[in-house]
C-alpha cells in the first residue's frame, strides 16, 4: 500500500495483510464478526513505574528506518529474555513455548525499550482525543466513507462492518496528510 511513510502503519498494514491472508486460507472459520483496519497504536500501554524518560518516541513523520532503528532496544532485551524478536519467526507466528516467552520477555521489555507513540496519539496526551477526532473529520472531508474514531478514543477505524476495501486503502493512503494538518492546526 502507499502508506509508507509511518512505519507504525507500515506494522498495521502487515497486520491487515496477515489478516486477509488467514482469512483467505480459512474459508471454515469460527468468527463472524467483520475484520476492520484500524490505525491503533502497536505494543501494549507501558507500566505505571516504567520509566518514559528513557524511551523512544515516536513522530508523525518517523521513517520506516528511524523505528527500526528505534526497535533495537526492545529487540535486544527480547533476545536477553530467552525471546525471538518479530521478524525472526521466518513469516510464522510464535506459539506455545515460544509464544509464552515472547509474552514473558515483551512484558519486561515493552515498558522499558519499545518507542512510545507520538505525543499525538499518546494516552498520556489529554487532547490525544480531540486529535483523533480530528483525523477522522479531516479523512471524512477526503472522502472515506466508512471511518470512526475506536472505542479507545484513540485509534481510528477504517472499513466499517462492511469491510469496504476502498476506505481500508484509501484512509491509509490519506492518514499521514490528515495527520500532519490536524498537527499543524492543534500546536
Amino acid at each position: 500500500m502507499a502508506y509508507k511513510r509511518r512505519p507504525r502503519h507500515a506494522v498495521v498494514v502487515m497486520a491487515a495483510v496477515m489478516l486477509a491472508g488467514s482469512a483467505c486460507s480459512s474459508a471454515a472459520s469460527t468468527t463472524d464478526s467483520p475484520r476492520v483496519a484500524t490505525l491503533a497504536s502497536t505494543g501494549s500501554t507501558p507500566s505505571a513505574s516504567a520509566s518514559a524518560a528513557s524511551r523512544p518516541r515516536e513522530r508523525l513523520d518517523t521513517t520506516a528506518e528511524e523505528f527500526e532503528a528505534m526497535l533495537k532496544p526492545y529487540d535486544n532485551c527480547l533476545k536477553e529474555h530467552g525471546a525471538k524478536p518479530r521478524g525472526e519467526w521466518g513469516g510464522k507466528r510464535p506459539t506455545g513455548a515460544q509464544l509464552n516467552k515472547l509474552e514473558a520477555a515483551d512484558k519486561i521489555c515493552n515498558p522499558l525499550f519499545y518507542p512510545l507513540p507520538p505525543w499525538e496519539k499518546d494516552p498520556a496526551n489529554p487532547e490525544a482525543k480531540d486529535f483523533a477526532r480530528d483525523v477522522v473529520k479531516c479523512l471524512k472531508e477526503k472522502g472515506i466513507r466508512y471511518v470512526e474514531v475506536g472505542d479507545n478514543g484513540l485509534d481510528i477505524m477504517l472499513g466499517g462492518d462492511q469491510n469496504d476495501q476502498e476506505s481500508i486503502t484509501k484512509g491509509m493512503d490519506k492518514a499521514p496528510d490528515c495527520e500532519r494538518e490536524v498537527a499543524a492546526k492543534h500546536k
